[in-house]
């Protein structure tokens, strides 16, 4: 019998061909081959609601989003244990348990955004940002946002992307962890954490986090470092004006006062790192912890190749929209 590995292998190798079943399934031309595995998958052992009107309109009715991403994943397993896997001695695949992977038996996620690259998942660790997933991802883009504005629902995927498990993580914030990490683990493991902490809990929506950030990446580079802060110092005047003229409430002057302070401070790279440590104490509080031992043995090997944007809140919101060549604020 195969291992999981050896089935997300061929997965892997047999992509194209998956991604055009599935469309010729969300057009209904080959949903009678499917069946069967859509009624063991379905709810209650039933066929899914959408299923006769996808057969025989090759249509789907008006769903929601998450629906869609449901639909998506129930086409899939079909599509692999009747095409791809045909043949091979493997038990019959599950789909979506309560929790843990959408694909159990191979250890697989799968994402659906629409055009608008983003998906919502749920929160775990804040350290998902650097090490990313326990499982590797299958993201499939469908057109779902255009398809709907024109009923009846016909839709397709439009593109796709396999990713690694380290990979579902934060492009910049592993590109800037991984410039520093040997550099600060050889200097000083205590920085090395104090950083790591700000890179999994910074909110880059306040405008101090914005450009601490900033100044993390060329931590080791005394004139980019203040260069920098000459241009935050810039930046600030610049938005408080605009919001004084709005009646909003402006940056507070402690906030350009903490970046200012940094060129005071010998070594200087110090100065960043204390800043920054002192955001995520002022900002996050409680809520901000340092890596476990676990964690911090995984960041230490990681290969940090996040692809894609993740923001924190309630829930993770990913955004695939890089992963996809397309670039967005």
């Amino acid at each position: 019998m195969l291992s999981k590995e050896e089935l997300r292998a061929r997965l892997r190798e047999s992509l194209d061909t998956i991604i055009q079943d599935v469309n010729r399934a969300l057009k209904g031309e080959n949903t009678d081959e499917l069946a069967d595995v859509l009624t063991r998958v379905g709810q209650g052992g039933k066929l899914p609601k959408w299923y006769e009107q996808l057969r025989t309109q090759h249509t789907l009715p008006n769903l929601d989003g998450k629906t869609i991403g449901s639909v998506i994943e129930m086409l899939l397993i079909a599509v692999l244990e009747k095409i791809i896997f045909q043949g091979l001695e493997i038990p019959p695949l599950r789909v979506n348990p309560a929790r843990g992977v959408d694909f159990p038996d191979l250890d697989l996620g799968i994402k659906s955004p629409s055009e608008n690259y983003c998906t919502s998942e749920p929160f775990f660790s804040a350290y998902e940002r650097l090490l990313g997933s326990e499982y590797d991802v299958l993201v499939l883009l469908t057109d779902y946002q255009t398809a709907k504005k024109n009923p009846p629902l016909r839709l397709q995927i439009i593109k796709f992307k396999y990713l690694y498990k380290t990979q579902l993580a934060d492009y910049r914030l592993c590109q800037i962890a991984k410039k520093h990490r040997e550099w600060l683990v050889t200097e000083n493991e205590s920085w090395a954490k104090k950083v790591f902490r700000f890179l999994a809990y910074v909110n880059q929506s306040d405008w101090r986090a914005k450009q601490l950030l900033r100044l993390l990446d060329c931590l080791q580079d005394s004139t980019s470092v203040h260069r920098y802060i000459q241009q935050a110092d810039k930046d600030f005047q610049k938005i408080n004006k605009k919001r004084i003229a709005k009646d909003a409430e402006p940056i507070p002057r402690s906030d350009i006062e903490s970046l200012q302070k940094i060129n005071s401070i010998q070594p200087f790279y110090l100065g960043v790192i204390d800043a920054a440590d002192n955001w995520v104490i002022e900002m996050q509080k409680d809520l901000a912890r340092f890596p476990n031992s676990n964690e911090w043995s995984r960041l230490l090997t990681s290969p940090l190749d996040g692809k894609i944007g993740m923001s924190p809140a309630l829930q993770w919101r990913y955004n695939f929209s890089r992963v996809f060549g397309v670039n967005q604020s």
